[in-house]
């Protein structure tokens, strides 16, 4: 049985253009489904309670939705390491900043 691949579409939202959207297929006859429920288990995961648009096939399903892995890391978390920093190493981390390139 060929797998479905969760595609992506362009949307049209509050005057927003080119904002990304999940398209979800239904597994059993390939139309268009809806998300009707999301229960979020972990920051990471997610169950999402979907229902097929053709009334003739009428399915419900859940679709786990998971992180994988990161592409580009945050630079927030960057920000956060230099706040959990001591007071002494936090001016030493700016001391080196400001010094002249030798």
């Amino acid at each position: 049985m060929r797998q479905k691949k969760v595609k992506l579409r362009q949307f049209d939202y509050f005057g927003v253009r080119n904002m990304k959207v999940m398209k979800v297929l239904c597994p059993a006859c390939g139309e268009k489904a809806i998300i009707r429920t999301t229960n979020r288990k972990h920051r990471q995961f997610a169950d999402l309670y979907c229902q097929c648009t053709d009334l003739e096939c009428g399915m419900t399903f859940v679709l786990n939705v998971t992180f994988s892995h990161t592409l580009s890391p945050s630079a927030k978390d960057v920000n956060k390491m230099i706040d959990k920093l001591l007071p002494d190493n936090k001016q030493m981390a700016l001391d080196l900043l400001k010094a002249p390139i030798a």
